[in-house]
């Protein structure tokens, strides 16, 4: 997903975040046999003789990487040496998303408009104005940005 992301490829990084999220593998948990909330360590391949089972539930830090993957480089909301970097990479499916991010006593409100189809640069706004760059910089007051 991370690597996905980085490359701006934002529905192959989706993709990959909906063939392990439990959310999505519902249809199969018949053959998943894992609790439908819970990431698994491992899910079995094509190759093995339980192909599609999840492995080790509960005992694996599968669930906080994913956390962020999906944060820090899918909505691409991440701490910067100087500021709170906005980056995201999200596809057509997902739609309008609003956050509010507080970080080194700056507030940050941050709306992510619905992206279009293979659109991979954004345009930013910082309280109304074009901003140049990806790394918000902290001003300890209450921040409004907008990614188009």
């Amino acid at each position: 997903m991370i690597a996905e992301a980085k490359l701006k490829n934002p529905e192959r990084a989706f993709e990959y975040y909906k063939k392990i999220c439990p959310a999505y593998r519902e249809e199969i948990s018949d053959i998943h046999r894992c609790e439908p909330y819970v990431y698994a360590q491992m899910i079995a391949g094509k190759a093995a003789s339980k192909h599609g089972e999840a492995k080790n539930s509960w005992l694996t830090g599968t669930a906080a990487w994913n956390y962020v993957a999906v944060s820090q480089y899918i909505l691409g909301i991440r701490p910067g040496y100087n500021g709170l970097i906005i980056d995201p990479v999200i596809n057509s499916e997902i739609g309008e998303i609003n956050i509010v991010r507080y970080f080194r006593g700056t507030k940050f409100n941050i709306k992510i408009e619905t992206a279009v189809a293979g659109q991979t640069e954004r345009k930013i706004l910082v309280n109304g104005k074009e901003f140049i760059g990806k790394e918000v910089p902290l001003t300890g007051e209450e921040i409004s940005v907008i990614v188009k």
